[in-house]
């Protein structure tokens, strides 16, 4: 905690002592850390930001949940599957320190970094990257003409597969979000690759290739350097969609996207959240902490070796009205199976936003997840989950929400602390974005 308050202490210091260098200071094709950058996808293409030189912008986003959640399951009976009293409380407090440089004209970097957080409490890097929006310095017409359509993204970030990812919260950040709660199969990770966005007059592209791994490896990994039909391969992940602002009213935004991978030596697609889940300790058993098992709450389906991943996502804003749903269909495996397994995911949400600026709202979410787990059993199970809640900005960079959550696992054999399990309960989040 000592170096978490003394990177805290040196960014309000630099804030202070120099507002216009850390708090005025423009970024080109930007998506906003507060409330205006809620319906932010792809960073858009738009030149509205005149280049003046090197600038830097720190912000930061920090969030702090109380939760009040009971669960239960049917496996109590047996130890290592009773579950971990758990009871109304405050959870860590979570900090994200985020760096923004505009380093030339249309080129730009981003660091965020994890100052706290459930599964690590010491201050660590998430993810950076480098965008490139004009390439200027090549000194060609035809690639200045081509960059007015495209924006080239590199080094390790969080990858644009599916629309979800856009609006669920990121550790200290819970201001795009309109739950406390991510989806249950949360696909999140950062990997290094490159991404190449094409984006006119609606439509847009993208084609992309990562290392397939969250981290750096230059060796065969522990979980393949034995196996002869297992190997390090790349990840290609695409996405094609359109997005158009019909009238002043009415937006409309379908996309699909694809992620594949032949082989890994871990695969995080769907565990790579590191900072951890929302939910503390549900449905864990007596010898969880509250910094390991981290994902409490969700679906891990176990591909960390290769997978297969397609998501669609609607979305369609009406005035104050908004839908955003989430249609995902994958298949995997582990490094010690054969035969790949299915996951499906369905999801859709219903917003309602008023006040003068959008400032409150209100809203519903269903989730649902069926898949088929590892073993010789091959057992067939199903999660649903109802969210309600609401929230108000109290300003642009202050945030209060809570909602009330209801989860079920059906399928389960009772060899398994899930069997029968049910968690319910509420979660009031205070979160700041600037």
């Amino acid at each position: 905690m000592k170096k978490f308050s003394n990177l805290l202490f040196a960014a309000f210091a630099l804030s202070a002592s120099a507002p216009a260098f850390a708090q005025q200071a423009e970024i080109q094709y930007f998506r906003p850390n507060d409330q205006k950058g809620i319906h932010v996808f792809e960073t858009p293409k738009e030149d509205t930001v005149a280049f003046k030189g090197l600038a830097v912008r720190i912000g930061g986003h920090f969030s702090q949940t109380f939760q009040g959640i009971s669960h239960s399951n049917v496996a109590d009976t047996n130890a290592a599957y009773r579950l971990k009293e758990i009871t109304p409380g405050f959870n860590l407090a979570t900090a994200n320190f985020n760096i923004d440089v505009q380093l030339a004209d249309g080129v730009r970097l981003n660091l965020v970094t994890y100052l706290s957080s459930r599964h690590h409490s010491e201050t660590w890097v998430k993810a950076g990257f480098i965008q490139f929006d004009k390439l200027t310095f090549l000194n060609s017409a035809l690639i200045d003409n081509a960059m007015q359509y495209l924006t080239i993204r590199a080094g390790q970030m969080q990858m644009n597969y599916g629309d979800a990812q856009f609006r669920r919260a990121d550790n200290g950040n819970g201001m795009y979000s309109p739950f406390v709660g991510n989806i249950i199969l949360d696909a999140f990770d950062t990997q290094i690759g490159t991404e190449i966005v094409f984006q006119n007059k609606g439509w847009l592209g993208m084609v992309a290739v990562s290392s397939g791994e969250n981290k750096g490896l230059v060796t065969p990994g522990p979980n393949i350097s034995n196996d002869p039909n297992k190997s390090k391969a790349p990840a290609l992940y695409l996405k094609a969609g359109y997005d158009k602002q019909m009238d002043e009213d009415l937006r409309l935004r379908l996309t699909g996207s694809l992620y594949s991978t032949a082989s890994s030596a871990r695969n995080y697609l769907y565990d790579g959240d590191r900072a951890g889940s929302r939910y503390y300790l549900v449905m864990e058993n007596e010898a969880a902490s509250t910094a390991s098992p981290h994902y409490s709450g969700h679906f891990i389906p176990g591909y960390n070796d290769q997978v297969t991943a397609i998501m669609i996502n609607p979305f369609v804003k009406y005035r104050g009205l908004e839908f955003f749903g989430t249609f995902e269909t994958a298949s995997g495996r582990s490094h010690n199976e054969i035969d790949s397994r299915p996951v499906q995911q369905l999801a859709g949400e219903l917003i309602y936003r008023f006040g003068k600026s959008e400032q409150v709202f209100i809203g519903g979410r269903y989730n649902k997840v069926t898949g088929t787990l590892a073993g010789a059993a091959a057992t067939e199970i199903d999660i649903d989950r109802m969210q309600v809640g609401a929230g108000w900005f109290l300003t642009p960079n202050i945030l209060l929400k809570g909602e009330y959550v209801n989860q079920n696992y059906n399928g389960f054999t009772t060899a398994n602390r899930f069997a029968g399990g049910n968690f319910n309960g509420f979660m009031l989040e205070a979160a700041v974005g600037f």
